[in-house]
């Protein structure tokens, strides 16, 4: 790719040096809720052979099953205590996730996601096959916020241990996962593999040097909810483990999108033969220190929003240098995933930022941000994306059922519909 085909398209395709960064938004947040983070947390850690797009295809084949079983009662799978009239009687009524207004007229599976195996057939964050992987963001946050891949490997396995059903479950939630394993095709419940290009963390001396970093905190706090589990029964800690994704997982963009939007202002101090030059000051400058994203009683979306278009204008300018280096035959070989490697681009734009005044590279990124204004301002595109990512995780649930405007119905609710279904 070169500077005159990334102009073209400026957002599609990412120069490899920041595509590859330990700070890039990767992947790409969409819309996710709460209860959608921790089913596709259950596929990207215990059942890596079901895609994000396939899930709404097995909600829809559980459902013709159901409905061909309807009125017989002997039609009971091995393994499985309700007829297909009461266990969708469960999965419609007792399980029950609210839908948005937009899907009311849409007709498919949408349970809450108490045990493994329901995540088969429910909880993407849509209904086709391009779904984007939420849960690949939570295991990004949990490299991300250990000290090594050794030490996230081993939270890893402890969370897989966490939300597995074992015999330390409470019986309603052993019954459902035996349950819902009977009526599908579940595939087997294994500590999925991890592809190293997928994950990644920050340098030893950023991790330690760092004053505030979202995702070191949600490893934290991770470590703690797991050791409450034997405590609480499966729904109250699933609505803790809801709370602490939907909470970090926001806070662990929006930290994001301030660091790349810092870099990008000492970027220009060095095109202009300024800014940092230690490890040390840039460490300082590029990484906020404590910063408010969300205060108790304020509105969080406007500031969340001013976050992201500054990401994006961020994210516009350093592919624009970067891409400009290489059109000047001076690229960058170093790495954008440490306050160290990032000095290294100072100093590197410091020294030729002659070569790079000759490129035009600052009339391209005027012209670029210029036409990409709609997307800048957040109107479209990835800064729309991220807005409504952040919207349906932190925010009050909207639904298009009146019945089931309260995001969650009481436990003992719950509970006592199921008992009453089983009996039944």
């Amino acid at each position: 790719m070169t500077l005159a085909e990334f102009k073209q398209s400026p957002w599609q395709k990412s120069h490899p040096t920041y595509k590859e960064s330990a700070l890039a938004i990767s992947p790409a947040p969409e819309y996710a809720s709460s209860e959608v983070l921790v089913a596709s947390l259950y596929r990207t850690i215990g059942f890596d052979s079901i895609s994000e797009g396939g899930v709404p295809k097995a909600g829809r084949d559980l459902e013709s099953k159901l409905r061909k079983l309807h009125d017989k009662q002997q039609a009971i799978p091995d393994g499985a205590i309700l007829d297909a009239d009461a266990w969708s009687a469960v999965l419609h009524g007792v399980l029950e996730s609210p839908k948005l207004p937009n899907q009311s007229s849409k007709r498919f599976l949408q349970v809450t996601p108490l045990v493994p195996s329901l995540s088969v057939f429910s909880g993407s964050a849509r209904l086709s096959s391009n779904s984007w992987p939420a849960g690949s963001l939570v295991r990004r946050m949990a490299w991300l916020g250990s000290r090594d891949h050794d030490t996230a490997l081993s939270l890893w396995k402890e969370l897989f241990s966490a939300l597995e059903v074992g015999k330390d479950d409470d019986v309603f939630a052993r019954w459902l996962e035996q349950e819902t394993s009977s009526w599908g095709a579940s595939p087997k419940w294994e500590l999925a593999k991890v592809d190293p290009q997928d994950v990644a963390n920050f340098s030893i001396d950023d991790f330690e040097g760092v004053p505030f970093m979202p995702a070191r905190q949600f490893a934290s706090d991770l470590r703690a909810i797991m050791r409450a589990k034997p405590s609480m029964t499966r729904r109250q800690w699933t609505s803790l483990l809801e709370a602490i994704l939907r909470l970090a997982a926001v806070s662990h963009i929006t930290w994001l999108c301030d660091v790349q939007s810092r870099i990008w202002r000492c970027l220009l101090e060095a095109v202009d033969g300024n800014g940092p030059s230690g490890t040390e000051d840039v460490r300082a400058l590029i990484f906020p220190k404590n910063p408010q994203y969300m205060t108790y009683g304020g509105k969080a979306l406007h500031g969340l929003k001013d976050k992201a278009s500054a990401y994006l204008t961020a994210r516009l300018g350093i592919n624009t240098l970067l891409w400009s280096l290489e059109e000047a035959g001076l690229p960058f070989h170093g790495s954008l995933s440490s306050s160290a490697g990032i000095a290294q681009l100072y100093t590197h734009v410091r020294e030729n930022h002659g070569a790079l005044d000759a490129t035009g590279m600052r009339m391209t990124f005027s012209d670029l941000r210029e036409r990409e204004a709609r997307a800048l301002n957040c109107k479209k595109g990835i800064g729309a994306n991220i807005l409504e990512f952040s919207r349906h995780a932190l925010g009050q649930r909207q639904t298009a059922s009146q019945l089931l405007s309260v995001k969650e119905a009481p436990t003992r609710t719950r509970l006592s519909l199921a008992q009453e279904a089983i009996r039944g």
